[in-house]
């Protein structure tokens, strides 16, 4: 096993670990807190922070000299290049509806790039796991190779994105046009299963705006090493956040960054 792959094998098992503190959590009466103010409603619970915990104390033991990010505890920084960056509840507004549309992410920066990225979501008891140039479904005993679909086309795309009241601005408003104008269908409330369907060939575009690093990291090797690409805007690297665009076609993906450059 190559240190990446270990790396991954960890991960999953410390994603594991979150999803045994937050099912007892899930579909029952559970105190909200909003933690957006002026910025919107930002919802956390007690399943969102003894998760994050669970993943940071399993890092801390087994990698005690790597650096900690992640959204409800902030940053540890580490003394080796590598850095944990984890979102315990990626989809917290569905996770407090009873909907299905949330997990767990962890993805490993190298220090360059996220190497590693882990989604998992423990009702369905289903993970996306990435790392070593492979994208790969499980669940159980079962693995699935994942893989993009083609589709250089907008007329023949699936787009997927979370919420399209979250693209407010002109630019932001111009950029969701290009991305779903025309298209075959567009789907809502994804959060991170957005991205998951696309590396399983289910969807050709998602687009996002406002994202943080630990909203995109741990997706970012899910859907390069499926044969994807995701990138900010203006074609770069998306590893920070802010607006994401990610398709399954590269020829597609270059297609719609030229139109949004000359919006």
């Amino acid at each position: 096993m190559t240190d990446d792959a270990a790396f991954a094998e960890f991960a999953l098992q410390a994603a594991r670990d979150a999803g045994d503190a937050i099912m007892p959590h899930f579909r029952v009466s559970i105190a909200i807190e909003d933690k957006g103010g002026a910025r919107g409603y930002d919802p956390v619970t007690a399943a969102d922070r003894a998760a994050e915990s669970a993943i940071r104390n399993a890092i801390r033991g087994r990698y005690p000299d790597h650096g900690i990010e992640g959204e409800e505890h902030g940053r540890e920084p580490g003394s080796s290049r590598y850095t944990w960056v984890i979102d315990p509840i990626d989809g917290t507004r569905s996770f407090i509806v009873g909907q299905l549309h949330w997990a767990t992410l962890v993805a490993l920066n190298d220090g360059a790039r996220p190497i590693v990225g882990i989604v998992h979501q423990p009702y369905v008891g289903e993970s996306f796991v990435a790392a070593d140039g492979r994208a790969e479904w499980r669940r159980g005993d079962d693995r699935r190779p994942l893989r993009v679909r083609r589709c250089a086309r907008i007329e023949d795309a699936v787009v997927a994105t979370t919420d399209p009241r979250h693209f407010r601005s002109q630019r932001q408003l111009a950029a969701y046009d290009v991305a779903t104008a025309g298209a075959r269908l567009v789907r809502y409330g994804g959060d991170c299963y957005c991205y998951t369907q696309l590396a399983m060939g289910l969807v050709d575009i998602v687009i996002e705006t406002g994202l943080q690093p630990y909203d995109i990291q741990a997706l970012i090797p899910l859907i390069e090493n499926a044969g994807g690409v995701v990138s900010d805007w203006e074609g770069g690297r998306s590893d920070a956040g802010g607006d994401v665009l990610a398709c399954g076609d590269r020829v597609l993906h270059a297609r719609l960054l030229e139109q949004i450059a000359r919006r």
